[in-house]
């Protein structure tokens, strides 16, 4: 697999030196462009076709990637991912990746794979620790941070999990509409735990770390009861939380930030070990075999 690494240093440098006027189309036109057709398969166009329609730029604000007009943030930021070397990083990471799937008889479907790096908003990515990512299109992972002591060292993990998305897409389609909150936490609890496969606890993500013993508890009693509630609006209030939940617009169901992530990997650690499966056997089982013999749902 060819493994293509955006040279986001050099476009931001490029970016962050342009009046402010021309910093958009530059960042649709260069930085998004490659990744139109990520961009196309989760109807975001480049460009809308009315004024402040929803495109690419209003979509990664979303997302909380920073603004392109935030010049002092960028400039800071765009210094540490060059002091981190993060490029390095990600392209290394990448290669031990395809070296798992290659030791595992695993595949993507795509001849390429395609990483963007991007700096992100510290407001809005607070929860997250200044960090998150996207790979549910194989063939594309695009990764966000503002870079800090707590994330930097976790660079590698979190596009090691947005990797193993590109795995499970590549075996199991993702139904927007259809999706279950048994789907979800099973995807996300794969993909997690790929990322400690691959270097270790001590690089969890804070959507897992997060938890005390009796809210982690508590947020399994709630889940256990929503396994087949479907929709992406509707499961997404059980897998990010009541905080997210409310700011996007979806109903609260009593969660913490997160909470389907934190029982996600805790089903399928648990069920890795009562079965004595490893990551690599794990990411080809269905939702129902894993969650039905995880241990952690019992009546």
């Amino acid at each position: 697999m060819n493994i293509v690494i955006e040279n986001t240093v050099e476009q931001y440098e490029r970016l962050l030196s342009m009046k402010e006027e021309d910093r958009e189309n530059y960042f649709r036109y260069s930085m998004m462009k490659p990744f139109e057709k990520m961009w196309n398969k989760i109807n975001v166009p480049l460009k809308a076709q009315q004024s402040n329609g929803y495109d690419v730029l209003m979509a990664t604000r979303m997302l909380g990637y920073l603004d392109v007009s935030e010049t002092e943030i960028g400039r800071e930021a765009l210094e540490k991912l060059i002091q981190i070397q993060a490029l390095q990083t990600a392209h290394d990471t990448l290669s031990k990746c395809v070296e798992f799937n290659q030791q595992n008889n695993l595949t993507i479907n795509a001849d390429e794979l395609k990483l963007g790096l991007y700096i992100a908003d510290p407001q809005k990515l607070e929860l997250q620790k200044g960090y998150s990512g996207f790979g549910g299109i194989p063939g594309f992972i695009q990764v966000t941070i503002i870079p800090n002591t707590y994330n930097t060292p976790k660079l590698p993990a979190v596009i090691a999990h947005e990797f193993h998305h590109n795995i499970r897409f590549s075996y199991f389609d993702w139904d927007h509409g259809n999706v279950t909150v048994a789907d979800y936490l099973i995807i996300e609890g794969l993909a997690e735990s790929f990322a400690i496969e691959l270097y270790g606890v001590e690089l969890l993500g804070p959507w897992v770390t997060s938890f005390e013993e009796d809210d982690l508890q508590y947020s399994i009693e709630v889940i256990k009861d929503a396994l087949d509630v479907k929709g992406f609006a509707e499961v997404s209030s059980y897998m990010f939380g009541d905080t997210i939940a409310k700011d996007q617009g979806y109903q609260p169901v009593g969660l913490s930030p997160f909470a389907g992530y934190a029982v996600g990997y805790q089903v399928v650690q648990s069920f890795m070990k009562e079965n004595n499966v490893g990551i690599g056997e794990a990411t080809l089982l269905d939702t129902d075999e894993i969650i039905n013999n995880c241990g952690l749902f019992l009546k």
